[in-house]
């Protein structure tokens, strides 16, 4: 039986039912909605708008219920949704009693309850991904601190930079995901049980009591606003994308770096696949893949914005399609959080390719101008000279290491014997000690600014 069916006279075609249900994706509600429930009875109880022993009944046999799926012996079928299969069950065990479970709230406020339950939780998962890679990321930045390699703009040779430095830079953007998905949760964390369809209820619940029983910071303060509300389904999504977002660009990083032109890593054969023609091919796939994955969540947040920006108030069936692109995205992000750390795991370095490279492309031409600034020269005018030295070099077939003095003396009387020092790459990147720079000193920094950042925003969630 339909939970609405009492108002019509025709059954509802079953091309409409079918196409109506949402058990087949929203059956991963069923953990928040027995748990919603349950809070509910139990207020309905304590207030006494059912008995109090009614309320023990229904507690009872919904804990029965959550114990029978999770032990694979209550299928999740043969309902609109997840709601009405809870409550069907529900009625079928302790007969009309379990219709009263229903009292004092709507679906619509109970399916928005139990989305934001889900959601809180989800963070909360994404959020220990995203902890266990920093902490991978933080092993590697340790490893590697005295390593080379260059730093690109314009995906051109740029300066040298450490290895660890490059990594921390990743590090860094992963610790902002935490904190969107942080934020996300403070909006999350609203109880929206008590507003009914739209309006409230006239019966006298307890709705801090319930918010209480369920772990919610906050209680929502419009019931017209709390059933239709899905910002933080799209704020949720939305740090999903930026999530996959810097992975996918550390994957486009890791696919370049493993290319023959570059060589720079080594990704382990276990996460790599082969050619079925090419014999001597080795692809780095799960890289791609997940590269690839990140226009699904785009997608997702794309079809989440879609469908909030023209219903009008309040709730309107088109929330139903807010589920499949939360879980959607949920189960993108977690999949590649999770393979995408144990590819870097398993990942090696060629520090001394890495080194030869840094070398090349005069990426201490910025320093050459810095010494002449140091020496009294305006910046622009050094600026100039530096490039003229680097056009000489091109033209005669040198690198700015291996010039003679006198060659520098000639394009500028203020070049010293300390210039040919300065221009060597480990001087250039341990030159730069300034906080947040390329010197080991500050990339020790760097990382434990990030372990410390790390902990405190865990420490904060317990």
């Amino acid at each position: 039986m339909k939970l609405w069916e009492g108002r019509f006279t025709q059954e509802s075609a079953k091309s409409a039912d079918d196409f109506n249900q949402s058990l087949s994706f929203d059956y991963k509600l069923y953990w928040h909605d027995i748990l919603a429930s349950i809070a509910h009875a139990k207020m309905l109880g304590e207030t006494q708008i059912i008995p109090k022993e009614e309320s023990d009944k229904i507690c009872d046999a919904l804990v029965n219920i959550l114990a029978d799926i999770e032990k694979g012996n209550l299928e999740i079928k043969g309902a609109e949704d997840i709601h009405t299969f809870v409550e069907g069950e529900l009625t079928k065990r302790i007969g009309a009693i379990g219709k009263k479970l229903h009292t004092a709230r709507s679906r619509n406020d109970q399916v928005a309850t139990d989305l934001r339950l889900y959601t809180k939780d989800s963070i909360v998962n994404i959020c220990g991904c995203l902890k266990t890679l920093i902490n991978t990321l933080l092993d590697i930045a340790n490893n590697n601190i005295q390593y080379i390699m260059p730093g690109y703009t314009h995906l051109q040779k740029a300066q040298p930079v450490s290895l660890a430095q490059y990594v921390n830079a990743y590090s860094e953007m992963f610790l902002r995901d935490i904190e969107r998905f942080t934020d996300c949760y403070k909006r999350t964390d609203v109880m929206p049980l008590g507003s009914g369809a739209l309006a409230g209820t006239d019966f006298p619940i307890d709705r801090r009591m319930t918010a209480s029983l369920l772990s919610f910071s906050e209680l929502s303060q419009n019931s017209v606003d709390a059933v239709s509300d899905r910002d933080f389904v799209a704020e949720y999504i939305f740090c999903c994308s930026l999530t996959m977002t810097h992975l996918s660009r550390f994957c486009e990083d890791l696919i370049l770096y493993a290319s023959d032109e570059f060589r720079f890593v080594e990704i382990a054969d276990a996460y790599s696949t082969g050619s079925s023609i090419m014999p001597q091919k080795k692809n780095p796939d799960i890289l791609e893949l997940i590269r690839g994955k990140t226009g699904r969540v785009y997608g997702n947040l794309t079809g989440i914005l879609t469908v909030l920006k023209g219903i009008p108030l309040a709730y309107d069936k088109d929330l139903q399609e807010d589920k499949e692109a939360l879980f959607g995205a949920e189960e993108t992000v977690i999949n590649c959080l999770t393979i995408f750390n144990e590819v870097l795991q398993n990942l090696s370095f060629d520090t001394k390719r890495m080194r030869a490279a840094a070398g090349a492309g005069f990426t201490t031409a910025t320093d050459v101008a810095d010494y002449l600034v140091q020496k009294g020269l305006p910046f622009r005018d050094a600026h100039a000279v530096t490039g003229q030295i680097v056009r000489y070099c091109i033209e005669n077939n040198k690198t700015l290491d291996r010039l003679d003095l006198f060659v520098y003396q000639s394009f500028s009387s203020l070049f010293d014997e300390d210039i040919l020092q300065r221009v060597r790459v480990g001087k250039s990147v341990e030159a730069r000690k300034v906080i947040g720079g390329s010197a080991r000193s500050a990339v020790r920094e760097n990382i434990r600014s990030i372990s410390r950042r790390l902990s405190r925003m865990f420490k904060d969630k317990e």
